[in-house]
C-alpha cells in the first residue's frame, strides 16, 4: 500500500464489504455475462434457468483490477466467445465504460486503457492478454437490467 487510492481501496473494503460473486453455469457454453454494479440482477440471473445456456454470470466492480481478474478468466476460459455486459454502470468509476474502451482500443505504453475516463484505468494484464480478450465478442447493453431484454 504505497499510495492514497490503496489506502482509499482498502478502507472501502473494511466499511462496504462486498464479497465476490461468480455463478458458474454450462462450462461447455461460449456465453458469459457481466452485470457491473447490478447485484440484484446478477442473483436473479444465477437462479434462473438462463445458467443452463451461460458459462459464468458475474459482476464488476473497479476499472483495474477488476478488468484484470475478467480478462484472465475469460481469456483462460477458451470456449467464451461472447461477453455480454449488462446492468448498473459503477458509479465513479465507470467500469462498463472502461471494459468497452479496452474492448475497442486496447492499452497504452503505460497499461492505461486507451480512452477510458474512469479515474485508476491501469491494468497489470499484458498486451497479448488483451488482445486475446479482444478476439471475443463484447455486447454492449450496459444500462440494462431487465433480464428478459438481455436475454
Amino acid at each position: 500500500m504505497n499510495s492514497l487510492s490503496d489506502i482509499a481501496g482498502e478502507i472501502c473494503k473494511l466499511v462496504f464489504p462486498i464479497h465476490g460473486e461468480v455463478f458458474l453455469g454450462n462450462n461447455e457454453s461460449s456465453v458469459a455475462i457481466c452485470t457491473l454494479s447490478s447485484m440484484d440482477l446478477l442473483k436473479e440471473i444465477s437462479s434462473s434457468g438462463l445458467m443452463k445456456k451461460i458459462a459464468i454470470a458475474g459482476r464488476l466492480l473497479s476499472e483495474n483490477k477488476g478488468i484484470d481478474a475478467l480478462v484472465c478468466n475469460i481469456i483462460k476460459n477458451q470456449n467464451i466467445k461472447t461477453l455480454i455486459v449488462c446492468g448498473k454502470e459503477v458509479s465513479g468509476h465507470k467500469t462498463g465504460h472502461a471494459l468497452m474502451s479496452l474492448y475497442k482500443y486496447g492499452i497504452d505504453h503505460n497499461n492505461r486503457i486507451v480512452n477510458s475516463h474512469s479515474p485508476s484505468p491501469f491494468l497489470t494484464v499484458s498486451k497479448s492478454d488483451v488482445e486475446k480478450f479482444q478476439q471475443i465478442t463484447v455486447v454492449d447493453k450496459i444500462g440494462e437490467a431487465r433480464l428478459d431484454r438481455i436475454i
